[in-house]
C-alpha cells in the first residue's frame, strides 16, 4: 500500500508574499482551491483564502494582507487522522505540509488523501465497527487488543476517537466472523458499547458526522 507522503503535490509554486493581489484572485479564478500557500523569503508564513483575496484590491501586494493568512499545516510524518483533522478543521481542501525544520515541502490535495483513504484496510476491507467506551483510568489498548483476538477476531484498525478527562471512546474495526463474541467480551470488561456498524453503516456515520468529509466520499 501508497504511503500518504507519496501524495505530496508540487504541481503550483507557492505565492511570494510580494506577490499581487491580482494575480492570486486568477490563480483561484482557474483552479479551484480554498486556500493556497504564501511564503516570505522561502520561509511559510500562512495560507490564503480564495474567498478572502476576492475582497482585497487587486493591485496591492499580498503582503499588506498578511493579517489575513491561515497560519495551518501538516507534517508529512503525520497519520492519516490527523492531517484529515486539519482539512477539516479549516474547511480547506489544500493543506501545506512542512518538514521537522518547518521547511515548506509541498502540500495535500483533499481528493487524494480520500483516495489514500478508501486504499486503506480500515475503510476498504470487510469488516464490522464497534465502538465502546471506558473510564481513562480503567481502558487499556492492550486489553481492547486480546478481547479482539482472543475471540478469534483479527483487527483492521482502531484508534482513541473521542476522549475527556473521564471517559474514553475507542473505534474498533474487526472481521465480522466473531462480533458477536468480541462485543459479550467487551461488556464482560465492563466497556460500555456506543454503537455497533457494519461496513456501509460507518462510512454513512463518518458522512453524518462530517458535512466536509462528505463532500468529498463520492469523488
Amino acid at each position: 500500500m501508497r504511503q500518504l507522503s507519496e501524495y505530496i503535490n508540487n504541481d503550483f509554486k507557492p505565492f511570494s508574499n510580494d506577490d499581487s493581489v491580482l494575480e492570486i484572485q486568477d490563480f483561484f479564478a482557474d483552479i479551484d482551491y480554498s486556500h493556497f500557500p504564501i511564503m516570505d523569503n522561502g520561509v511559510y508564513i500562512g495560507s490564503i483564502s480564495a474567498v478572502d483575496v476576492e475582497t482585497f484590491e487587486a493591485q496591492r501586494p499580498i503582503t499588506d494582507y498578511r493579517y489575513a493568512l491561515e497560519g495551518f499545516f501538516v507534517r508529512a510524518t503525520m497519520i492519516w487522522l490527523d492531517v484529515l483533522e486539519v482539512f477539516a478543521r479549516n474547511n480547506a481542501n489544500v493543506v501545506p505540509i512542512l518538514d521537522e525544520n518547518n521547511k515548506y515541502i509541498g502540500y495535500y490535495e483533499i481528493t487524494d488523501v480520500i483516495k489514500f483513504l478508501n486504499e486503506t484496510p480500515f475503510l476498504k476491507e470487510s469488516g464490522g465497527i464497534i465502538v465502546v467506551e471506558k473510564a481513562v483510568a480503567d481502558y487499556s489498548m492492550s486489553q481492547v487488543t486480546q478481547i479482539v483476538e482472543s475471540n478469534n477476531g483479527k483487527l483492521l484498525g482502531v484508534f482513541v476517537s473521542h476522549a475527556d478527562p473521564e471517559k474514553v471512546q475507542i473505534t474498533i474495526k474487526t472481521t465480522l466472523g466473531a462480533m458477536n463474541e468480541i462485543i459479550q467480551s467487551f461488556r464482560r470488561y465492563n466497556y460500555e458499547i456506543i454503537s455497533e456498524h457494519q461496513e456501509d453503516d460507518y462510512l454513512n456515520t463518518l458522512k453524518e458526522r462530517s458535512e466536509y468529509l462528505d463532500r468529498y466520499l463520492n469523488i
